[in-house]
């Protein structure tokens, strides 16, 4: 049976990640799981619940894995990702602004053939939290411009849902540490000609007094890696 990899960089999220972890592992779905986390050096209790966690899956089906010092989210996935034994690879954040219940749609067009990487979009016409105006218009921008680098029409490059066949990215080296993983990842992919899908996904957002990490400097920054991974990796 096809194993699928879900990959989660977690950071801070000792309020949120227990619920986030049983809402991935009890989530119905026609293939085998693991999850595969990585701890980026959190500095709350994170640590302590993960390793609860861990104990409660004897199979193996849950990993955990702890950085000795906070890299980024890009970093965690690097390490995530190496880790991972599926044959599809899916990016699951560790907060609850994204909904496991997607799993099947995200995982659809590469079960049946016809894809080989899927992006979740929050802007296609699913249920989302009203929140912040700047940070939709910054989505979109960093979209834009991520799509006038690349050549894709993608809604929503910054999206955390992105689910890869493992040979589509096995050789794919990610150097970000941080956010640039979703320009740097898109752009690599994008070299490689694959059979890229979209589909809708709902979106539960926070605002900072939850807990939302990403901030405008973030966004200068993967600008940047919109440049750089096009012309220079």
């Amino acid at each position: 049976m096809t194993l699928l990899s879900i990959v989660m960089p977690v950071y801070n999220e000792e309020q949120w990640v227990e619920e986030i972890v049983s809402r991935v592992m009890s989530q119905p779905l026609n293939v085998e799981r693991e999850l595969v986390i990585v701890n980026d050096c959190s500095t709350d209790g994170t640590r302590a619940v993960l390793d609860r966690i861990e104990g409660k899956y004897p199979d193996s089906s849950v990993k955990v894995i702890h950085h000795s010092v906070n890299q980024g989210k890009g970093a965690a996935l690097r390490t995530a990702f190496a880790e991972a034994r599926g044959d599809i690879v899916l990016v699951q954040d560790s907060d609850l602004e994204y909904s496991p219940a997607d799993y099947p749609r995200l995982l659809a067009p590469i079960l049946d053939g016809r894809a080989d990487v899927v992006y979740g979009s929050r802007f296609i016409g699913e249920v989302h939290r009203v929140l912040y105006f700047w940070h939709y218009v910054g989505n979109r921008f960093l979209t834009m411009m991520s799509n006038m680098f690349t050549n894709l029409n993608l809604t929503d490059m910054e999206v955390c849902y992105k689910v890869f066949r493992r040979e589509a990215v096995k050789d794919i080296r990610i150097r970000s540490n941080r956010f640039g993983f979703e320009p740097e990842i898109t752009a690599k992919i994008a070299r490689k000609h694959l059979h890229i899908y979209e589909v809708p996904v709902s979106y539960s957002g926070r605002d900072y007094s939850e807990g939302k990490k990403i901030g405008w400097k973030d966004g200068v920054k993967a600008l940047g890696c919109i440049v750089y991974y096009r012309f220079f990796d």
